[in-house]
């Protein structure tokens, strides 16, 4: 594949989409019910205008933004991606390189083919982790030992999971774990004979390493059954402050909405929230984040440090959640594109397209730095 003809997060999407059976492809682009939610993150984006100041001298214009006392290259960072390894083989590895090559952060999904300890070699002190807690207590503490041993210095703890979302067109497409053969399903595998002959090379369905310890079996789908079975879903707050005292280093809440949930998690001593629906993946009539990120900014925005993804898919979206008062910015499937389109290189395509859109888009409305963003003013069409 030809990465200097992919120009846009949506032109990888359609590469991508040419390399994988439909049932892959639905199950990283769909969204739950009848994606209502999913169509909604996008629109309003698109319902906000920017009004440029011209006449001002943008000649030397930086992206660096700093978050937990480190700075980074650009304004966002790669948010976690269930199952990479499965829709190319090292998915999360290749992630995660592109993600330290690029000098930005990677968050390691806690569904991930790749363990903790693999990543770790990978990005040393570059990735964070997700935390699925586990039905178990003693399970997720041991998920965050090994994210403290690996030297993970930020934990991002998913809250908006209490049950699966349903997925129509999933079962549509005949998503199932383990994977049944149907002739539709081979067809399919048959019309994409790269992707199919690489799942077969290494060795079928992969397992998800960080979970694998604990399963008592090698068996991948064994392994999937495990997750999926122990997965908490009944977290209250007095998990969160037991994480607090276990974990020493970056404590996140991802997918907080509700600026009283916000409140509660600055009181309980998290470091930061990640305002998220999930990319519009569970709940479907859940706001888009970025509707209700400026009432969640004003609750406790000095208090500690509020990120938002989620329908993020040009660089000109990053600057709208800037100017709302979002501190970082995540992208899921913008990366994920690129990884299943041209491995690691289309990760990094994909990282360099955002990063030029970023750019070009200060540029045009005045600004030379994230510390600026603030201070555009936007209009809101409600087309």
């Amino acid at each position: 594949m030809r990465l200097d003809k992919v120009f846009t997060i949506e032109d990888m999407r359609l590469q991508a989409k040419r390399r994988l059976p439909r049932v892959i492809f639905d199950f990283i682009d769909g969204g739950a019910g009848d994606e209502q939610g999913l169509d909604n993150n996008a629109a309003q984006f698109r319902n906000f205008r920017m009004v440029p100041h011209y006449l001002v001298d943008i000649s030397q214009r930086t992206q660096k933004q700093t978050l937990f006392g480190r700075e980074y290259s650009s304004m966002f960072g790669i948010a976690p991606t269930g199952y990479a390894g499965l829709w190319r083989p090292d998915g999360e590895l290749m992630l995660a390189q592109a993600a330290a090559d690029s000098g930005i952060p990677f968050i390691q999904s806690g569904s991930s083919v790749a363990s903790i300890e693999q990543i770790g070699k990978i990005a040393p002190g570059n990735a964070w982790f997700q935390l699925y807690a586990a039905r178990d207590p003693s399970m997720s503490d041991d998920l965050l030992r090994r994210a403290a041993d690996t030297g993970v210095p930020t934990v991002a703890i998913t809250v908006d999971l209490p049950v699966p979302g349903p997925r129509p067109r999933d079962s549509r497409s005949g998503w199932h774990i383990p994977p049944k053969m149907t002739p539709r399903i081979i067809w399919d595998g048959m019309r994409h004979p790269g992707w199919t002959m690489s799942y077969f090379r290494t060795g079928g369905l992969p397992s998800m390493g960080n979970w694998a310890p604990y399963a008592g079996t090698k068996d991948p789908i064994e392994i999937a059954k495990f997750m999926r079975g122990n997965t908490y879903s009944t977290q209250t707050w007095r998990d969160i402050e037991r994480y607090r005292r276990n974990w020493k280093g970056n404590l996140v809440l991802k997918g907080i909405l509700h600026r009283e949930d916000a409140r509660r998690a600055a009181e309980a001593g998290v470091d930061g929230i990640l305002v998220s629906n999930h990319g519009g993946r569970q709940f479907e009539r859940a706001p888009a984040p970025i509707e209700v990120l400026p009432g969640i900014v004003e609750e406790v925005g000095s208090k500690l440090t509020v990120m938002m993804d989620s329908g993020v898919s040009q660089g000109v979206d990053m600057l709208v959640a800037y100017a709302l008062g979002a501190k970082f910015v995540f992208v899921g499937r913008a990366t994920a594109w690129g990884v299943i389109a041209g491995g690691l290189e289309g990760a990094k395509r994909s990282i360099t397209i955002l990063k030029g859109q970023i750019d070009l888009a200060m540029g045009q409305v005045g600004c030379t730095s994230p510390g600026d963003l603030p201070n555009i003013t936007l209009l809101r069409t409600n087309r």
